[in-house]
């Protein structure tokens, strides 16, 4: 496929698509809520009944878990509180984490650290008593990047791979590049287009020169490798920068330069959007 005109072309047809032809056309693929808000709470369910089923049958949750979105995290919390759920036998790989300009990853106090939103948003609020085993829940970093894919295989492989969707279809930090479907975990460069996003959202003020210009990422052949995926697609402020991506990672031609797409392939995806995110834009250009 060439990827200038025909992807361009692809995506005006996409754009055009009414909310009602996009629910028709993803099927039970697409799941459609009122608001960002029980966006949010559907994610912490999600994640919470997977937990629970496993536990009832003694069986260790093996999940990839995203830092973005994060609204989730604080309901997940309350909920594994409220009802005692224990996370003893849960593996949490989380997708990815900043780096300096060294390669190295961000300290958890720097606020820009997924591990430090993770902590601040959900680690801190769960009762020690039920928490997961600090081994079991795995940051990918500097020093054990290249030790993920076969700590993933030692556990008997993933269930889950829940994810958000970047602005560009990366998911973790798998950007646009040649044969990203089938990469390892690894330091990535992160592309203007998400650091751009990144630094609109992150509070800082829109400071490009601030924003981190790597990370280190779970490859996208260990988040295909779970046995379900489901992404959580939002725009989470005015801007609706992520109605393309959702249009392209339900419908899209698979391929590179969008790595979400792949996820087409898989026997098992769902994408949980709210109706902001679904509507057309104002222009389709």
């Amino acid at each position: 496929m060439t990827m200038n005109l025909s992807r361009k072309d692809e995506i005006r047809k996409l754009l055009k698509l009414s909310p009602a032809q996009l629910q028709k056309r993803g099927g039970r693929k697409l799941v459609v809520l009122p608001d960002i808000d029980l966006l949010h709470q559907h994610f912490a369910e999600s994640i919470a009944a997977e937990i629970q089923a496993n536990n009832s049958k003694r069986r260790a949750t093996k999940l990839i878990l995203p830092v973005g979105p994060v609204g989730q995290y604080p309901i997940l919390a309350k909920m594994i509180n409220d009802q005692q759920i224990n996370l003893k036998q849960c593996w949490f790989f989380m997708m990815d984490e900043h780096c300096d300009d060294n390669g190295v990853a961000l300290s958890s106090e720097h606020p820009l650290s997924f591990r430090h939103t993770f902590n601040e948003q959900f680690a801190s609020q769960v009762k020690r008593k039920l928490m997961i085993p600090a081994k079991q829940l795995v940051f990918p970093d500097h020093l054990n990047v290249h030790t993920l894919k076969e700590r993933m295989a030692a556990v008997g492989g993933i269930d889950t791979t829940y994810g958000g969707i970047g602005i560009h279809g990366h998911i973790a930090y798998n950007e646009p590049e040649s044969d990203v479907l089938h990469s390892d975990p690894r330091l990535v460069y992160l592309n203007e287009f998400t650091r751009t996003i990144n630094a609109i959202r992150a509070e800082i003020g829109g400071n490009l020169e601030g924003h981190p210009r790597k990370g280190v990422t779970l490859g996208m052949r260990q988040l295909l490798g779970a046995k379900r995926i489901r992404l959580y697609c939002r725009n989470g402020i005015s801007l609706d920068w992520a109605n393309t991506v959702l249009r392209l990672a339900l419908l899209g031609q698979p391929g590179d330069d969008y790595p979400v797409t792949h996820i087409r392939n898989h026997r098992n995806f769902v994408i949980v959007t709210d109706e902001q995110t679904a509507r057309k834009p104002k222009f389709v250009v």
